[in-house]
């Protein structure tokens, strides 16, 4: 639609102009009831009216009102009414004329959606219940209500909504229902982004938070926890709640700032495209949160990280808002920072420092080396940019970053810059300069420096120790060189832990010496470490402090080859494996050679989240890395080594359940016996349940080399006729290996609207198979045949699964990157986010390719 994209020239503008006073939206989702849509064959609809109170700073003037919507029935601006067909445009209201106190009504028809944005509509195939919940971020309330669709016109809500009877209804703010209809308090002066409606039959836990104030009050918190009623069963509300109470205690405890929203409910819903929402008083999460089977505590771990990032939001995004997406990471840096923070210093999970340094910075390290790298205090021109920074820069890189500020300006003052932040802000919009302005009083240093290269600049710089030895074998010097890639030649600041470890009597490799010191430049001398006893492994970033490549010199690296399993420390381990993938995505390790590490190394590995993580790259290197002559040889050893593994874990253990789904992932066909065996009852691993999550994974690989078809999915989606199931039973259709199959799958995605967010995802993760890139093959040209429309046609979650998901990047070949670039010489006018994922597609495409040649010449070598 025109003007859908909104720019941020156009916001600042509008917010120049407009204040915002207060909002009133009334819902009728009673239409959400019933088995079809509407009758002309156009989407199921629902009433939405809004009153919008306003002030303009310049009457006479002209603005616009944001509404994406099939019909508007009526609008009214200060009495007067207009005619929708000349001011509503499908996505704008045109206000002209306006007053120096204004009050719009809008009257719209809106649409319930299917693509997980707006207010998204499911039906539970297990019940037939319906669910309704919204997701807003970045401008996705503009699909339910009218409004200023941009995060610095704040204002107060109050909304009301009608229901079925049977349904229960939940906004931001605390609701009851009076004469048929649920209304709500008004909230606190709030982003249009952040409100939020759940309605349906949910299974509804509650609880409650007490807390002694300063003042000598009280602060109580009501608690609810919720999901689908085909969940509950699942639901461990509990544990929930726990680390909640956990949570809520910790950011009391270092913000000295309440919690402001009064409620706290958090919603695990279906088909949700992110893994959570920080709507204040109504959190939202993917319902995959839920655990239908038994997993690793690094599951549990994840869940705790996600709830406490998103209370962090409560103060750090919905308390204090950034002024427009170029300052996303004022929010999710901080919030993934504090989400790992929190869950050290206030869970069971006290190595949560090491799930961060191995899993979530691999995918900032990842972002920050694509072509679409940015600095984390981005250039953000309008929506469709601000979707596509979601990503590794401003939520893991800026939080590595923000350890590094600490590590910088210390602990204590970085948490009283965040308390005069909130104290000083609380209810408004920020930029850089507010909160540098505050860590420069509290810390006494210049923090324009620090900004400059941390937020300012992108792109990971290469860290790598310089060891020399005198004649009695001690260090007479060690440094450490800093390196830049051509692209981002920036050399930061970097506080950094240089760990000296050697092996004992006893085979333990553990540190013996560490130094800290700030470096900064090509060359930084340790002199802390001169005279030290000779290392067998240097290694530079000792306990993550910075965000750095980390390399190793000739020594440490033989070391690691020889004793990467003895090493004692975990995050120091974590470390190691971290640095030795970043050596093979960048084609200085064979493939080959890392995926040998982790058949020798990885089972001494006792942190469950690093074993799973090692078990996701040794398969990306396989997939992607592996010289495409020595992949057959690959999949065997990986095989092996997973069986092997398999059957000498501990019974019962969750280092087990992790090699049993590494082995279903990772089999080659003839390993595929054992997988039916353990699926049929004839092959048995003790201690090894096999639950139906787990079915739905052996059945995976099965269905990808047509061991099991069309037949036997249908009878395991009979004994699992749920949302989840159908979700899997989709996914294993389309990775049966048939041309018809893939035929139908790309066009039930690619032709076709029909299927949910949900289901496009399983589609499109059942379709693309590394078994199967012959069949894949004709799909490469078709792809960039399509995606332009696409894009155009198509929401835009829905684009950016199709384009990501669907690039022939199995079709590891010179001729794939040329078709890549002729698509993107021919197509320079494309929407630059579309370009965006094409250009990051490419770049891994081209880095695996190296990759395959370092491993290809590994064989020679």
């Amino acid at each position: 639609m025109p003007g859908e994209n909104l720019s941020r020239d156009e916001a600042r503008e509008r917010a120049a102009l407009l204040s915002v006073d207060g909002y009133d939206v009334s819902l009728d989702v009673r239409s959400a009831l019933g088995d079809h849509d509407s009758e002309d064959g156009g989407p199921r609809t629902f009433r939405s009216v809004t009153t919008i109170r306003f002030r303009c700073s310049e009457p006479g003037a002209t603005s616009f009102a944001d509404l994406i919507a099939p019909s508007v029935t009526a609008v009214s601006l200060n009495g007067k009414d207009l005619d929708p067909s000349e001011v509503f445009d499908g996505s704008r209201i045109v206000l002209e004329d306006l007053a120096a106190d204004n009050e719009l009504v809008v009257d719209a028809r809106c649409a319930y959606s299917r693509t997980g944005e707006g207010l998204h509509r499911f039906v539970d195939p297990e019940d037939g219940e319906v669910y309704l919940y919204t997701q807003y971020e970045p401008a996705d309330s503009r699909r339910v209500f009218a409004n200023f669709e941009q995060p610095d016109l704040k204002a107060p809500f109050r909304f009301e909504v009608r229901a079925p009877e049977a349904w229960t209804v939940w906004s931001n703010g605390t609701g009851e229902r009076t004469d048929g209809i649920w209304r709500f308090a008004e909230t606190k002066p709030i982003s249009t982004y952040i409100t939020c409606v759940v309605a349906g039959p949910y299974h509804y836990v509650t609880d409650s938070y007490e807390r002694a104030l300063g003042d000598g009050s009280t602060l109580r918190i009501p608690l609810g926890a919720m999901c689908r009623k085909g969940l509950a069963p699942y639901f461990d509300a509990d544990d929930i709640f726990l680390v909640t109470k956990q949570g809520l205690d910790f950011f009391h405890d270092h913000f000295d700032y309440p919690y402001p929203f009064g409620k706290y409910d958090q919603a695990f819903v279906p088909e949700y495209n992110l893994g959570a929402m920080e709507n204040p008083g109504m959190v939202t999460f993917r319902e995959e949160f839920v655990f239908r089977g038994k997993v690793t505590q690094a599951s549990y771990e994840g869940r705790a990280n996600v709830i406490l990032h998103e209370m962090a939001h409560m103060w750090f995004g919905d308390l204090v808002t950034m002024v427009w997406w170029d300052d996303l990471w004022l929010k999710e840096s901080f919030a993934d920072f504090m989400g790992t923070f929190a869950n050290v210093g206030a869970t069971r999970f006290k190595n949560a420092w090491i799930t961060f340094a191995n899993r979530r910075k691999a995918w900032a390290y990842r972002a920050d080396q694509l072509p679409s790298t940015h600095p984390i205090t981005a250039d953000i021109r309008d929506l469709q940019d601000a979707k596509l920074n979601f990503d590794g820069i401003t939520y893991a890189k800026g939080a590595s970053v923000l350890k590094q500020l600490v590590a910088y300006v210390g602990q204590d003052a970085f948490l009283e810059g965040a308390r005069r932040y909130f104290k000083r802000h609380a209810y408004g919009n920020t930029q850089l300069g507010d909160l540098l302005s505050v860590l420069e009083e509290t810390s006494g240093r210049d923090m324009g420096a620090w900004a400059r290269s941390w937020l300012q600049t992108a792109g990971v710089n290469s860290l790598t120790p310089q060891v020399l030895l005198d004649g009695e074998g001690r260090v007479s010097e060690l440094a450490v060189v800093q390196e830049a890639a051509e692209s981002h030649p920036e050399l930061r600041p970097h506080r950094i832990g240089v760990g000296l470890y050697r092996r004992g009597a006893d085979g333990a490799l553990e540190r013996y010496a560490r130094a800290e010191v700030d470096v900064d430049g090509p060359r930084t001398v340790v002199t802390e470490l001169a005279g030290a006893e000779a290392p067998e492994l240097v290694l530079v970033n000792d306990d993550d402090l910075t965000f750095c490549k980390t390399r190793f010199d000739a020594t440490s690296l033989a070391t690691l080859r020889a004793a990467l399993g003895d090493m004692t420390d975990p995050l120091a381990r974590a470390l190691c494996w971290s640095a030795l993938w970043n050596m093979t995505r960048d084609a200085l390790l064979p493939a080959r050679e890392f995926i040998d590490l982790v058949l020798r190394f990885a089972h001494q590995e006792s942190d469950i989240g690093v074993l799973q993580m090692l078990h996701a790259w040794a398969d990306s290197a396989l997939t992607h890395y592996a010289a495409p002559e020595w992949r057959e040889e690959g999949s065997r050893l990986l095989t092996q080594g997973a069986t092997s593994r398999l059957y000498a874990a501990e019974p019962g253990s969750e280092h087990q359940l992790a090699w049993a789904r590494f082995f279903a992932r990772v089999t080659d066909e003839p390993g595929s016996a054992l997988l039916s065996g353990l699926l049929d009852g004839s092959a048995v691993v003790d201690g090894l349940a096999v639950d139906q999550e787990l079915r739905w994974a052996l059945l995976d690989t099965l269905a990808t080399y047509g061991v099991v078809g069309e037949k036997e999915l249908a009878a395991e989606l009979a004994r699992d006729d749920t949302a989840s199931g159908k979700r899997h039973q989709v996914r294993c259709l389309a990775a049966r290996p048939s041309e018809a199959v893939k035929a139908q799958a790309w066009a039930q995605v690619v032709e076709s609207d029909a299927l949910s967010n949900a289901l496009v995802e399983a589609t499109i993760a059942g379709f693309v198979q590394p078994s199967q890139r012959e069949l894949l093959a004709p799909y490469a040209e078709k792809y960039f045949a399509v995606i332009e429309r696409v894009w155009a046609e198509r929401s835009i979650q829905i684009g950016m699964d199709v384009v990501r998901g669907l690039f022939p990047g199995l079709q590891q070949s010179q001729a794939t990157l040329d078709a890549t670039d002729v698509w993107l010489a021919a197509h320079e006018d494309a929407a630059p986010a579309l370009r965006r994922l094409v250009l990051e597609a490419r770049d891994d495409l081209a880095r695996g390719l190296r990759g395959q040649e370092c491993d290809a010449a590994a064989s020679t070598g």
